[in-house]
């Protein structure tokens, strides 16, 4: 898939908000400083249009982008963030879960995980509950520039080999990078396959 043109459509606090129609959806979301705006820049090839931050947990809304005039690519709050109060997190925790299960457009949600750390307990809750609610996902590891060939390697399939014992059938991986550009035309091409499928 060639990405011609990447606009910014709406910023929505509740999923009643989200832009109206039937045009498919492509949700992005992990944990905060997971790299999640860096990876939407490097997919659409557009330097800013998710903002990118040295402080983690910028995102608190949910964010349309038409991309190609056809498909919206939805950057989603990042979760487990500490430094927010309890009640913040409440609100962005019904934001989230109301997003990814009422959103009837969205094909596929992409959960981003840090490649460089162990599994996390939040991350595997998280899948869990994917699982329980039958939500079509895809695992993303990101920064895989940090690491060498080897250890990105041990790491990815430590990180599936845990999720093997809980799921049967893995769900699809990706192994990304923005400085790179790593996964991107894998990750473009899946999309695409999905919107014609």
């Amino acid at each position: 898939m060639i990405i011609k043109s990447a606009e910014y459509t709406i910023s929505s606090a509740r999923v009643e908000q989200c832009p109206a129609g039937e045009l498919p959806e492509f949700a992005f979301i992990g944990r905060s400083n997971v790299g999640k705006s860096s990876l939407i820049n490097m997919l659409t090839g557009r330097t800013a249009l998710a903002k990118t931050s040295a402080t983690p947990g910028k995102t608190i809304l949910i964010n349309h982008f038409l991309i190609n005039g056809n498909w919206y690519l939805v950057d989603l709050p990042g979760y487990g963030y500490a430094k927010r109060s309890m009640q913040q997190r409440d609100e962005l925790q019904r934001m989230i879960t109301g997003y990814i299960l009422r959103r009837e457009q969205m094909m596929n949600l992409f959960l981003l995980i840090d490649s460089r750390h162990e599994p996390q307990r939040i991350d595997m809750e998280f899948i869990e509950w994917l699982g329980e609610n039958g939500i079509p996902f895809s695992i993303v590891f990101t920064k895989s520039d940090k690491l060498s060939k080897g250890k990105l390697s041990a790491n990815v399939n430590h990180y599936l080999g845990e999720l093997s014992k809980q799921w049967e059938e893995l769900p699809p991986h990706f192994i990304t990078s923005s400085e790179t550009r790593q996964g991107r035309d894998e990750l473009l091409a899946y999309i695409e396959q999905i919107i014609k499928s």
